[in-house]
Parts: C-alpha cells; sequence; structure tokens
C-alpha cells in the first residue's frame, strides 16, 4: 500500500531513488531511534529531536508535559518528520563524487494528543522499541508521572523515502583510470558494553532485555543496525 504522493514529499532530485511504499517508510522509522520535527512558531523555524516509536501507521513522539516544542505541535501546528539512517561513506575519485549511502525519511502532517487511556500502551510500545523486553521489568508509570508525560501521535500518510546505495558513480568516468582508491566505507552502529548505575548491587545479573538486546546488536550484520 502506497502512501499519498504528493508535490511536497515527491522526491526531485534523482528521483529514481524515491520510494513511496508504506514498507519502505516503515522501515527507516523502525530503523532509526531519532526522529527531528520541524514546526513555525511566531513566524520563526524550529527544529526538535525526538525518540519515537511507530505502531501500525501511526507515529508517537513523547516528553514532558511542559515541553513548548510539545505544547506548539499538540495545538496542531504542522510539523515535517526527517529521520536519516547512514548506511555508509561512500569514495570517489574525485571531491565531486563523494557520496554517503543513507535511507531518509520525510513525514508531513500534524500531532494530535494520545487520550489518557492510551498512554500507557503508548509507552509500553515506546520502552519495548528502545529495549524488548524492558517494560515487564520495571516499575510502571504512577498517575503523576503519566499526568507530566505529554504523548503525541501522527498519521503516516503523507511521506516518502529517499535511498541511495552502491559504489562511487564514476566509475564510468574519466576519473576512472586515475589510481586513486575508491569505494564504500559501510557504517553500523553498535552497543558498548553495559555500564551499571553505581549504587547497583555488585551481583546484581543484567537483565534479560539488557543481555538479548546487546547481543542482538554486536550480531547484527545488516545495514544501520543498533
Amino acid at each position: 500500500m502506497r502512501l499519498v504522493t504528493s508535490e511536497r514529499v515527491r522526491v526531485r532530485r534523482s528521483p529514481e531513488r524515491g520510494h513511496y511504499a508504506r514498507s519502505d517508510i516503515h522501515e527507516v522509522l523502525d530503523a532509526a531511534i531519532v526522529a527531528h520535527v520541524a514546526f513555525i512558531e511566531a513566524g520563526r523555524p524550529y527544529c526538535m529531536p525526538f525518540l519515537h516509536v511507530r505502531v501500525g501507521e501511526t507515529l508517537y513522539i513523547h516528553g514532558s508535559t511542559g515541553s513548548r516544542a510539545l505544547r506548539i505541535l499538540q495545538d496542531g501546528a504542522p510539523a515535517c518528520v526527517t529521520i536519516t539512517m547512514v548506511d555508509g561513506l561512500v569514495l570517489a575519485r574525485s571531491v565531486f563524487e563523494h557520496s554517503a549511502n543513507y535511507r531518509s525519511a520525510v513525514l508531513l502532517g500534524r500531532f494530535t494528543p494520545v487520550p489518557a487511556e492510551e498512554c500507557d500502551a503508548a509507552l509500553k510500545a515506546f520502552t519495548n522499541r528502545l529495549v524488548p523486553g524492558r517494560w515487564a521489568e520495571v516499575r510502571r508509570p504512577s498517575p503523576k508521572e503519566l499526568a507530566a508525560t505529554s504523548l503525541l501521535a501522527l498519521t503516516i500518510d503523507e511521506a516518502s523515502v529517499k535511498v541511495r546505495t552502491g559504489p562511487p558513480s564514476d566509475g564510468d568516468s574519466s576519473d576512472a583510470t586515475d589510481d586513486v582508491w575508491a569505494g564504500v566505507l559501510p557504517m553500523t552502529t553498535r552497543l558498548e558494553p553495559p555500564e551499571p548505575a553505581p549504587e547497583l548491587r555488585h551481583d546484581l545479573p543484567l537483565p534479560q532485555s539488557v543481555r538479548h538486546l546487546y547481543a542482538a546488536a554486536n550480531n547484527d550484520d545488516h545495514r544501520g543496525g543498533r
């Protein structure tokens, strides 16, 4: 099923790199941890980073109820959400042809407040998105904590993805005969060994969620794996 392909999100430069299937946007959203959300307040542009989670066709962000950005967004300000995963540095024979392999998503729309009765499920999705299984290991949010948390939702509708893959594009140019190394330096993200909080008992073992995530992240060979 395709997204809304409006002129606002249509990929114009290198249009062959544009993708508009829902599966394409889902892949990028699910691979990334941080989304940047841009909006206008009083005629001035702002762009703020947020942790995010996708559940079905909805993108969620959250933060403090005291957040100015969240207050503006929940009031219906038009928003632009961007997410980028860098998968490699592309080194060519000339400076001009240097590039990067990447997956980049753009979503347009308006956020709406998440109803109170749905906040618990949304926060569970956030927690398990970052560390699968963590929700079952820790204390649930208290009513006071829920009251201090703002959760916003954006329906994934008007969006596109732009992807670059492969080697440098100068392989059929006159530069290809130069004795200059060219190719791709793949990039991934890995987790470093866990660092316990200083007040923990020394004999307290790592929880299952952390062990599984650490093992999976450091044995993950696909692009941009956490």
